[in-house]
């Protein structure tokens, strides 16, 4: 088994070393791509709102034992924000969540338990926005929390003053469950593989079908499906190609000196959404959860002069990059 593993660990290093040596853009681009997404995957949950409610009387979760203290300790639900779920893929699709244990703690002197709820921090961030709709989400976080963990809760709540029972070093641990899966390898691992094969199978992640546990129904006569827990190890891989026009402007001897791409972003409401990444050669932008695109630059360019602007109003981003100088 060890042999084995080796032996396609040095596989893998033989095919990065010709793509290095062969398709040095595409290797750079490879090893950005990674970078970028390894900052996401390992971007911390970020404490939203706090919610206090009470469950109902002789309604425990099995795990959990007989209560210590009061009949009804309270139980405190940490919302947050974190880049590893992904948003709902339309207005009125599942919104997915990770949901951590539920786990009982205590504090001068008086007892309580305490889950924690992950969603995309747009999910929460566009809701914060209208009170209605963050009333909504709760009452339907709470329905969630009631079929997951087998409680009745009461219909009173209240949000705390404070965004998190807990510490943050905590919260993170519970979300997080265990430790993280490495990319791993299809099984043409142990054929020769080619560097297209390799594109592909650096990138795969270890997936399995969530199912969903909460329908708008459970509220309203709405079948819709809501709320889809999924695992801490899964990332969002299916994102957009937004539609984008790349000009090289010439001079009057048809002489490039600058080139001009502009990106339509119509679902981008911030440019700090936005990762904008250009090097020599191409240009990759990046928003997490809805857009990505790469492009090969026709001509070297002079990265540190990049300048972009973003219009708000109608979603664009418009780029221009001087042609780098002989020698640059």
């Amino acid at each position: 088994m060890a042999d084995a593993v080796l032996g396609r660990a040095a596989r893998l290093w033989a095919l990065l070393d010709e793509m290095a040596e062969n398709q040095p853009r595409a290797y750079r681009r490879l090893l950005r791509e990674q970078r970028a997404q390894a900052e996401r995957f390992c971007a911390r949950p970020e404490p939203r709102l706090c919610v206090r409610t009470l469950p109902a009387a002789g309604k425990r979760h099995p795990g959990l034992g007989p209560a210590r203290g009061a009949a009804c300790a309270p139980l405190f639900v940490n919302l947050c924000g974190w880049r590893r779920v992904p948003g709902p893929a339309e207005l009125r699709a599942s919104i997915p969540v990770i949901a951590g244990p539920l786990q009982e703690a205590a504090g001068g002197g008086d007892s309580y338990s305490v889950i924690d709820i992950a969603y995309n921090p747009d999910v929460l961030q566009r809701r914060e926005e209208n009170p209605e709709a963050m009333e909504h989400l709760i009452h339907l976080t709470l329905k969630f929390v009631e079929e997951q963990y087998n409680l009745i809760l009461s219909h009173s709540y209240k949000i705390e003053s404070f965004k998190l029972k807990g510490s943050p070093e905590r919260m993170w641990q519970r979300l997080k469950g265990g430790q993280l899966p490495p990319p791993h390898l299809s099984q043409n691992t142990e054929k020769e593989l080619t560097l297209d094969q390799l594109l592909h199978s650096i990138e795969a992640e270890d997936r399995s079908d969530a199912p969903v546990l909460l329908k708008e129904g459970s509220i309203t006569q709405s079948e819709v499906q809501l709320i889809e827990e999924i695992s801490s190890t899964e990332v969002p891989e299916e994102l957009s190609t937004p539609a984008y026009k790349m000009t090289t402007v010439r001079d009057a001897n048809n002489k490039p000196v600058r080139i001009e791409l502009k990106v339509e972003l119509p679902k981008v409401s911030s440019v700090s959404e936005c990762d904008l990444r250009i090097s020599k050669d191409d240009v990759i932008i990046d928003v997490p959860e809805k857009y990505k695109l790469q492009l090969d630059l026709p001509e070297l360019v002079d990265e540190e002069m990049t300048t972009a602007v973003f219009n708000k109003e109608k979603g664009i981003l418009f780029i221009t990059v001087p042609i780098a100088k002989p020698g640059q």
